[in-house]
């Protein structure tokens, strides 16, 4: 009695393990020709993930975010693949931004408003992901514009290469050590630079104003930054900046063996190429 039942038992598992077929599509996705040109040019060049369709987990859910128009993405990332990507790369090596770069770069249509008024232009997340705002608002003839949009990766990378190495803090911090301010917006930036600061943001904090350096080294010629430079009347103020200058340039040298100046021409030169194409 007691195998027939064994048996019975035995040949209804086996009729209910008979599965049909899933409900959810477990094919891959279809890739877009957007979707190839990043496989290409940034994930497989350069080991960085683009995302740019809308992900609630990957944003600020208490601002109003959206993801930009399709049809803008390329343009925008063709052009920070030149004067960012190509740039580092041709200067610091083929494999220096694959290393030591964020893994993703999360692309958002419009703006995005601090309380203050202010506008935040972009994040670096922990060195693992960089997000670029006003995606839709880049317009890739005017040399201004993206000279802004531009700026925001030039500072965001600096953050993440000051977080894998980091830079002399405590000595740099002596040189305006009084002028650092939570209210930095308050003041312009021609103000602010008669203060020993190259950006108004830049006395937000010891580390911002370091990667503002970058940034203002990064988006001028060196003939275009000595000017600013020039252009100041307080001689404490104009030596403060020179001597801002001096351990950005020695950091990038010691840490990332990369000749800033050299980096500054070649980031020149590829802006002008993007301006003129």
């Amino acid at each position: 009695m007691v195998a027939v039942i064994a048996i019975v038992i035995l040949a209804s598992c086996k009729q209910e393990d008979s599965f049909e077929g899933s409900d959810l599509d477990t094919s891959t996705p279809k890739l877009t020709a957007l979707d190839s040109y990043i496989r290409t040019n940034y994930v497989s060049k350069y080991n960085i993930d683009v995302l740019y369709r809308w992900n609630e987990n990957v944003v600020d859910n208490n601002r109003f975010l959206f993801p930009p128009i399709e049809e803008n993405v390329q343009p925008v990332l063709e052009v920070v693949e030149k004067i960012w990507l190509d740039s580092y790369s041709e200067v610091g090596g083929a494999d220096f931004v694959k290393l030591v770069a964020p893994r993703q770069l999360l692309l958002v249509g419009g703006r995005n408003f601090n309380r203050s008024g202010t506008i935040l232009l972009g994040l670096a997340e922990g060195g693992k992901r960089i997000t670029l705002f006003e995606t839709d608002l880049v317009d890739v003839s005017d040399r201004a514009n993206i000279t802004r949009f531009l700026s925001t990766i030039q500072h965001e990378y600096c953050h993440i290469l000051n977080q894998t190495i980091p830079f002399d803090e405590e000595g740099y911090g002596r040189i305006t050590p009084s002028e650092y301010t939570a209210q930095w917006f308050n003041t312009s930036i021609a103000e602010a630079r008669e203060l020993g600061f190259i950006s108004d943001y830049s006395r937000s904090s010891v580390v911002e104003d370091f990667a503002e350096m970058v940034n203002f080294m990064l988006i001028n010629s060196n003939e275009e930054f000595n000017t600013i430079i020039d252009g100041i009347s307080n001689i404490e103020a104009r030596e403060s900046i020179r001597s801002k200058e001096a351990i950005v340039a020695d950091y990038f040298d010691k840490q990332w063996d990369i000749d800033i100046y050299e980096l500054q021409e070649v980031t020149a030169r590829n802006t002008q190429e993007v301006i003129n194409n």
